[in-house]
């Protein structure tokens, strides 16, 4: 006999599973009651049978793969036959792809529920995660014109660098610190854009350094150029936003006069500030998060928990 808790677990497939989004999600949904994870026989991860096998199997797939791959997995769920599951991309193939339903679920009011109710969900990245929470809610309460020259630093920890780059660090054959994107042409540029509601293309510069995981997204203003706002009007608006308790925090500043980006490691909340001083018209927004956990991981399991009633 089956018991009602049977009744509602969650089967979850994660194509993917073995990179480092994949062993995130796969350990932060090991605590997560009702989901039950289904893993493909690691000698056939490659097989297109028995990965479809898994899809036809499960309430929802989870695609941690390389873009051209997250398509292909993609067109693989639309061959199968009958109920096919829902599906979770982590990659950037469909984060601006209008079938495909955002998810940052604190962007604004009713972007949970429509996380809730769709069939498909694109994870967002991590530098838009924070350069969307900081500029969107700005820009929708008028107090940003949507075409204001902004410029978006960033710093990562090399975590978010994939395979490749986390193997040069560990070994010690990477440097301290690294600027890249340096083409204009970085690939969270056309999600920035349209999440941040930015008519404006931003000038996005981001960068790497030597720590694992951790990241902080700043973005400098010239007070004089917003008719009129205050940083207190930049914090009150963020603030006003995103309310209290939730998993986007405005935090006051005080005497702060500096921050570190590994504060946030193993959470999945972000944290939002706005730094200024009352004799200068400038301010620089800060959001701080774990790159692993509100900005790939922690994300993606709160997106699972919406689509999933979990």
């Amino acid at each position: 006999m089956t018991s009602p808790q049977d009744n509602q677990t969650k089967k979850i497939f994660i194509d993917g599973e073995a990179g480092t989004t994949g062993l995130e999600i796969r350990e932060k949904l090991g605590a997560v009651a009702g989901a039950q994870i289904i893993s493909i026989d690691p000698a056939r991860r490659k097989d297109a049978q028995a990965r479809r096998e898994m899809m036809r199997e499960a309430d929802l797939v989870v695609l941690c793969l390389p873009d051209d791959a997250a398509r292909e997995a993609v067109a693989m769920v639309d061959s199968l036959e009958g109920a096919r599951p829902r599906i979770l991309d982590a990659s950037t193939a469909h984060r601006t792809d209008h079938a495909w339903v955002y998810g940052f679920a604190e962007m604004e009011p009713g972007q949970a529920q429509m996380i809730a109710a769709a069939d498909r969900v694109a994870n967002p990245g991590c530098y838009p995660t924070g350069a969307i929470a900081l500029l969107r809610p700005l820009v929708e309460k008028g107090v940003l014109p949507e075409d204001f020259p902004v410029t978006i630093n960033a710093v990562s920890g090399y975590s978010g660098g994939g395979r490749q780059m986390i193997e040069q660090y560990e070994q010690g054959e990477a440097p301290n610190f690294t600027l890249y994107g340096l083409n204009f042409s970085h690939k969270h540029l056309p999600e920035l854009l349209k999440y941040t509601k930015l008519a404006r293309r931003p000038i996005f510069v981001p960068s790497v350094g030597k720590f694992h995981q951790g990241m902080l997204i700043s973005i400098p203003l010239h007070l004089d150029l917003l008719g009129g706002a205050s940083a207190a009007d930049l914090e009150r608006t963020l603030a006003n936003w995103y309310g209290d308790g939730g998993l986007v925090r405005v935090i006051p500043t005080q005497e702060e006069t500096r921050i570190e980006p590994e504060a946030l490691n193993g959470a999945d909340r972000m944290e939002l500030r706005v730094f200024s001083h009352p004799e200068y018209a400038q301010a620089v927004l800060v959001a701080r998060l774990d790159n692993l956990g509100k900005g790939a991981s922690g994300a993606a399991v709160q997106n699972i928990r919406l689509m999933l009633g979990l």
